[in-house]
């Protein structure tokens, strides 16, 4: 097969919009079984089936087997960036006077990107770790500083040992309701675990929102003078 008919196989893939559809709702970086993907899709389990199949053989996705089920999750974070990034593509809203704005929430303020930080609050971690210089921008992707390693050791992230991963290390993503880039790669899903962990972010069970705790707004405040 030419790279011209890969290439058209995968944009057939992607182009359709039940596979499309069922793509964004794996964006929450969980695994899913084929009946709840046909629930968010709203179409019988046995159409669903079908469309897994053709996703798995494009290796969009990945199965796992659990005993009687089968759990299906992206296969990778650079098809996750893909989906996410077609977002772009849809026309900004009309903007409108400060005054007139709705204020940003939900999903639109913080959610996940697979697994990293997304939406307001994403961009605006993202822009203060910049100003501070503790990442450093350059040819597509980002770079830490020497300041950089003790700040994120701060949140038990080793940053060498994060560079020796198989994927990308730190990388801009575009972000598709902010229309600017959060921080994304492996240094971007260390940076989401560890603020889990440390309880400043929680999930929001079924979506893909995250919540930002009082503790979290303080901790974030006081290491980057953010206010989220």
């Amino acid at each position: 097969m030419t790279f011209e008919d890969q290439y058209k196989h995968i944009i057939s893939l992607l182009g359709e919009p039940v596979r499309a559809l069922m793509l964004w709702h794996l964006l929450d970086g969980r695994a899913y079984t084929a009946g709840e993907l046909a629930v968010c899709t709203d179409i019988t389990p046995q159409s669903a089936s079908n469309h897994l199949q053709k996703l798995l053989s494009g290796r969009l996705l990945v199965v796992e087997k659990q005993g009687r089920h089968r759990y299906y999750r992206i296969a990778s974070p650079e098809v996750a960036y893909v989906v996410e990034s077609i977002a772009n593509l849809i026309p900004p809203e009309d903007r409108k006077s400060a005054k007139q704005s709705v204020p940003v929430s939900g999903q639109r303020y913080a959610r996940t990107c697979y697994d990293h930080l997304a939406g307001r609050a994403g961009v605006v971690l993202s822009e203060a770790l910049l100003a501070r210089k503790i990442l450093i921008p350059g040819n597509g992707t980002f770079t830490v500083s020497r300041e950089g390693k003790a700040w994120f050791l701060q949140l038990d992230i080793d940053v060498d040992m994060l560079r020796n991963k198989k994927r990308s290390f730190a990388r801009p993503c575009l972000d598709w309701s902010e229309r600017k880039h959060h921080l994304a790669g492996a240094l971007g899903a260390a940076l989401l675990d560890s603020m889990i962990a440390l309880q400043w972010l929680r999930k929001k069970q079924g979506s893909r929102e995250v919540v930002i705790t009082s503790e979290g707004k303080s901790k974030l405040y006081e290491l980057l003078k953010v206010n989220l």
